[in-house]
């Protein structure tokens, strides 16, 4: 059985999981899922997780994510793209509709953004689908979230007075959707909005130039050369410190129990008054370098508990 991730390039026209069961047949391995779910029509990241890699799956949707979005203006759809059916146009004034005054609208959406899930989406309500409720006709309250839009750039507006279309590079945080936030920006611009297109550039450390189509795992597993691209776990966290632990506390490790400070080898870039703010995480190896998972410090209890533990010494 294969364990890692597979940084895939999911093309138009494929659901995730239509990816994930594409994967399961070229592989011949059924434990294998998809972290944050794209649109059939969208393109770009869709980090899949193989084998015990797939305790992952949640914690990768916690990942800061990017996307290159176009938006067209003076329509407004039942999906919020265009592949749903219009229940509203707007005429749009070409004289009131320039890029200063689309720059001063997107102003508003950067930092924390309160935003309504769209109907047309995966999130259930008292235990059914969205997306299946709408599909009957049929719309329910939904809460607004709070979002983080860390950075949003105007890419490119020279279809902005004939298409009536602009490319928008956003920065944001989980449970942001994108078709939302065109939507969100049509309606501030008072013309209305959907998503014409969307590709998801980044999921955390996972880019896009990097990325493999399906048909470039299929060559690559065919000649034995897959695993050269498969990526360990802990490249999710490889923006936590790394800490290893002592030969003593290998048992306790390998149990999954919580480790005190005084069983780790604590690395001289962490300080000695205070090593570790309450919440922090690391990920834990012992002293072969076997990676163990992600521990979370208690400074009351001052120790450290697992908060992934992926068994290293059971790979199967």
């Amino acid at each position: 059985m294969l364990n890692g991730l597979l940084n895939i390039h999911k093309e138009a026209g494929w659901t995730s999981q239509d990816v994930v069961s594409k994967l399961r047949g070229i592989l011949k391995q059924k434990r294998i899922g998809h972290t944050g779910t794209l649109d059939p029509d969208a393109t770009g990241v869709l980090v899949c997780a193989l084998g015990q890699a797939t305790k992952l799956t949640e914690l990768l949707t916690d990942h800061e994510k990017e996307y290159i979005a176009v938006c067209k203006l003076g329509l407004e759809t039942d999906t919020q793209d265009l592949s749903g059916n219009i229940i509203r146009e707007t005429p749009v004034d070409e004289t009131v509709l320039t890029r200063e005054a689309l720059l001063k609208v997107l102003q508003r959406f950067r930092g924390s953004y309160e935003q309504i899930p769209p109907m047309y989406s995966a999130l259930k309500v008292n235990g059914k689908r969205l997306y299946a409720l709408a599909r009957q006709g049929v719309s329910v309250e939904r809460k607004p979230r709070s979002v983080q839009i860390h950075s949003l750039s105007l890419l490119d507006t020279s279809a902005l007075h004939t298409e009536h279309c602009f490319t928008m590079e956003v920065r944001c945080s989980k449970g942001t959707y994108i078709r939302t936030l065109c939507a969100d920006i049509g309606e501030a611009l008072r013309v209305g909005g959907a998503m014409a297109h969307l590709t998801r550039t980044r999921v955390g450390n996972f880019t896009l130039d990097s990325a493999l189509t399906l048909s470039q795992v299929e060559e690559l597993y065919q000649a034995h050369r897959l695993e050269e691209t498969l990526l360990p776990p802990e490249a999710v966290f490889r923006d936590l410190e790394r800490i290893t632990v002592s030969e003593g506390a290998k048992k306790a490790l390998k149990n999954g129990n919580a480790l005190r400070l005084d069983a780790l080898n604590v690395p001289e870039s962490v300080t000695e008054e205070l090593p570790f703010a309450d919440g922090s995480r690391v990920r834990v190896y012992d002293s072969e370098g076997l990676f163990y998972g992600v521990y979370r410090y208690d400074l009351r209890k001052e120790q450290f508990v697992p908060v992934y533990f992926f068994d290293a010494g059971n790979e199967g």
